[in-house]
Order: structure tokens, then sequence, then C-alpha cells
């Protein structure tokens, strides 16, 4: 199964709101598959290979959180965009920390989810062919390949923390404020609260363990250098 935009698995237990989201998606070109139920959600991954999943929380059985973590604990990386009723900061941030790429709040506009599944689909893709490897300290990544090596060993990163450490590893000694990067790596800074980029900065930190790279400026936002001098750690 495919399609010049690529296959978006909706996994939504309400099926007025799954057939809603796949008219707005196939209208836009996407191959559009639909499943109620986590473990079915799961099955349809491993069989279509998804280019996005769009996947609402509050799934009965198996929920939208177990299902993202029993993906990332399986190394899968397809980008996650959760769908969720819960108006609960807590609950965005703890799917983010799993590895979800994105979230987006119920009630939405089906445009809008379109514009969001739009920018995920294009940050899995990775940066155009004439984007060069870059080199920080002890942090390697290329954009060809999308790996991310840490002295030495391949570390595993989400799309977006990849295009986000990727912006800044190539803008070195600058910074930028939360609202750029929402702007820069999301493409939709009016549609996202920036608590978002703090919490994949914090996720990009843990993965990087001593070979940080990421400064934080207190007040203005985020940069990088090789060296954390004079770096805050949150």
């Amino acid at each position: 199964m495919s399609s010049e935009r690529g296959v978006v698995l909706v996994v939504e237990d309400e099926p007025a709101i799954a057939d809603l989201l796949r008219m707005y998606l196939s209208r836009e070109g996407f191959q559009v598959l639909v499943e109620s139920d986590g473990q079915r959600a799961l099955s349809a991954v491993s069989e279509f290979r998804p280019s996005c999943i769009l996947l609402d929380v509050g799934l009965p059985g198996m929920d939208g959180i177990e299902v993202c973590r029993r993906l990332r604990a399986d190394q899968d990386w397809t980008p996650v965009l959760f769908c969720t009723a819960r108006d609960d900061e807590v609950d965005r941030v703890l799917g983010l920390e799993l590895g979800a790429d994105d979230y987006i709040t119920k009630p939405f506009s089906p445009r809008e989810v379109v514009a969001r599944v739009k920018a995920v689909v294009r940050r899995a893709r990775g940066p155009q062919a004439q984007s060069q490897a870059v080199r920080l300290g002890q942090v390697e990544m290329d954009p060809m390949t999308r790996k991310c090596v840490v002295a030495g060993r391949t570390v595993e990163l989400t799309a977006t923390e990849f295009d986000l450490l990727f912006y800044l590893m190539t803008h070195p000694g600058q910074i930028f404020s939360r609202d750029q990067l929402l702007s820069e790596v999301w493409g939709y800074a009016a549609m996202v609260n920036t608590r978002t980029v703090d919490v994949h900065v914090a996720q990009l930190r843990s993965k990087l363990g001593d070979q940080n790279v990421i400064r934080t400026v207190r007040g203005v936002g985020y940069g990088a250098e090789a060296s954390e001098s004079g770096a805050d750690a949150q």
C-alpha cells in the first residue's frame, strides 16, 4: 500500500472522527488506514509501515500511550502524532517523553491535523539532498541516513528530535528562542505551545548524556556548542 504522500495510520475508536480524518487526509493525497484499537494498530504498523501514525490516547483496552511505548521499545520510530481529549499538560508531556513527535487536543480542526501530519511526514523524510553531515564535539549527524552518532555509538532519535538537534548543530553558537525553533523546525509556531520545545530538548539531553551539546540561555532560548561551559542543565 503506497501513495505519493505516504500512508497515514489513523487509530481512533470514534467512527465519526475517524471518517472525518480519513476524508481530509485522502483529499491531500495520503493513503489512509483506520484501526480502532491498540493491538490492531500495532499489527497494521508492522504490516503496512505507515509514514505517520495519528494515535488517539483514549483508546479502549490498550491506550495510545501504551501503543507508543511498545513501538519505541521495539525501536520503531515511525512518527506519532497524539490526539487527546485530555486538556492536561502532564498527559501531553508524558506522550512526548515516550517518543511522540507531536500532539493535538480535541476538539480540533481537521485542516490543522492535516497540517500537522504534513509537517511530521516532511520532517521524517529529512532535509534536502544538498544538506551535509555535521559534527559538533563528539556528536555527528548525517541527514541522508538520518543517523546520529554520539562518541561512536548510534543514538535513536525521533524525527522531531533529529531535526531539532540538526538545526541547532548547523547553527553553532547561535541562540534561538522557542518561537523561532517552533517556526523553523516544527513549521507551524502558532499552533504549538513552547513547552513542546522544552520537552524535546530535555529528551535530547538525556540521550546525548555527557556529550550534550545543547546550551540554554535562560530567558532567551537554546543553541548548540561543543563545550558545555556556561550552559545550564535545564
